[in-house]
């Protein structure tokens, strides 16, 4: 496993939990966009402590992006992330993942689990391809939408969201059930792409199964 030594160039906030990093990108370096790469923090006794985490910035760009959900009661790598600032250094490995754009179709994601689809959607707005696509997004609450002005940009009214622990105008309310998702799925057809914590990665795909979706249309990570 090759590792690449690369220094932090900017942080900020995306959210109240979420942070953005700017990194160099190694030469040679490639992905496709909803991919991932292993990180560590190049400090000592975090070094062997890797992570994966999506690139979100698109493959054509002369840097990398990490949009990274920070856990601060956990004692692990992204509460020590919080800290780290421009010039610290981070490890990436080898990149890897499934989740990649099979055409057109819906993106349901839950929390963090939208970072592979950031990517795959920057890339299709540069590309001038996003007609046809909808973002499903659900959240606990408002202020834990990530990018919800750039995908309001990006979608306009194919950008759905669901609040699970908060009621408030304009947004859906609830955890995503079949009925909800036979609402918002227009036509059934295309493709169906699943990324979010594991009780959600549990019941969506039986869900969009229990709506007739083939298990061929559905990609998810490992699949």
């Amino acid at each position: 496993m090759k590792e690449h030594i690369v220094k932090i160039l900017e942080t900020f906030f995306v959210t109240h939990d979420v942070k953005s990093y700017i990194v160099e990108k190694p030469e040679k370096y490639t992905f496709e966009p909803g991919q991932a790469t292993e990180i560590a923090i190049n400090k000592e006794g975090w070094k062997s402590e890797t992570r994966p985490f999506t690139f979100t910035s698109l493959p054509g760009d002369d840097f990398l992006q990490f949009i990274i959900k920070i856990y601060p009661e956990h004692e692990g790598v992204t509460r020590e992330m919080q800290s780290l600032k421009s010039g610290d250094e981070l490890i990436l490995h080898d990149v890897f993942g499934t989740i990649t754009y099979k055409g057109k179709g819906s993106f349901i994601a839950g929390g963090a689990g939208i970072t592979p689809f950031i990517a795959i959607l920057r890339d299709l707005k540069a590309k001038n391809e996003l007609v046809g696509n909808r973002l499903i997004f659900a959240n606990k609450t408002k202020d834990d939408i990530i990018l919800q002005k750039e995908f309001e940009g990006l979608l306009g009214k194919d950008f759905i969201n669901i609040l699970s622990e908060e009621k408030t105008e304009g947004y859906e309310h609830g955890l995503i059930t079949r009925e909800f998702l036979k609402e918002n799925i227009t036509g059934h057809t295309g493709s169906f792409y699943v990324c979010g914590p594991p009780p959600m990665m549990d019941t969506v795909p039986d869900q969009l199964a229990g709506l007739g979706i083939p298990e061929s249309s559905i990609i998810k990570e490992g699949i």
